[in-house]
């Protein structure tokens, strides 16, 4: 698929899948919900110097957004997915396979990550000033684009060891090529844009319903950019 049908698919997806959004939507309210039960608590048990209450609070208020998170990580894994196998369908429920699957993205990515910082903490013992500079900055954009390709990796066969297989998923970048890559980041990025500031303008015309359309479209990006990288990763 070309850059004009994958958008043109990605940005009529959310809207077709109308069920799937709102989904997604009440998802997100509840993870808000929970980090805010979870800030009122602490808040409300330091002003009254109960430490149970602030760890009580902290703690499952905690434990359910993390929950939540992954639940919606493991979804847009399955929406990754339907674009990979092209499909008009948004994903179904399944919240105990969606949520270790989630579990497993956490996982790819603190693995993705650590390693550049780990080698450049290294090189920074022998190298210094520019050098260092540009060598971070390379590995940084490497495994950044590793990290990308192992998600899709990761969608696509709920392999936690595929994902992880970095040769791989480096050559994966190679193969889908990093020119289209970055073409891709910044068309997405663009059209992210455009979206936000209008829901902005709104906002500043009326915080109530600016406050909810904001919402509305950061949840519609979250399902555009899920299914512009499924359908980017096809081609593979």
């Amino acid at each position: 698929m070309d850059f004009r049908d994958i958008f043109g698919d990605a940005l009529s997806f959310p809207i077709n899948n109308i069920v799937s959004l709102i989904i997604f939507i009440v998802l997100g309210i509840i993870a808000g919900i929970a980090i805010g039960g979870a800030l009122a608590g602490v808040v409300l048990g330091m002003n009254s110097n109960n430490v149970f209450t602030v760890l009580g609070s902290g703690f499952v208020g905690f434990v359910v957004a993390l929950v939540v998170s992954f639940f919606i990580s493991g979804y847009q894994l399955d929406i990754i997915k339907s674009g990979i196998q092209r499909s008009p369908d948004g994903p179904a429920i399944d919240p105990v396979r969606q949520l270790l699957n989630g579990l497993k993205m956490f996982v790819v990515s603190i693995v993705y990550y650590i390693i550049p910082f780990i080698i450049v903490s290294v090189l920074s013992i022998f190298l210094r000033d520019w050098i260092m500079l540009v060598i971070t900055f390379i590995l940084y954009v490497i495994f950044a684009l590793a990290q990308f390709m192992a998600q899709c990796r990761l969608a696509k066969t709920e392999d936690i060891g595929y994902a992880l297989a970095i040769g791989e998923a480096i050559g994966d970048v190679s193969r889908v090529g990093i020119l289209n890559l970055l073409i891709f980041v910044v068309i997405a990025f663009v059209i992210a844009f455009i979206l936000i500031f209008i829901a902005a303008l709104i906002a500043r015309w009326n915080s109530y319903v600016g406050g909810v359309i904001l919402g509305i479209v950061g949840v519609y990006l979250v399902f555009f950019v899920a299914r512009a990288t499924g359908l980017l990763y096809s081609n593979v």
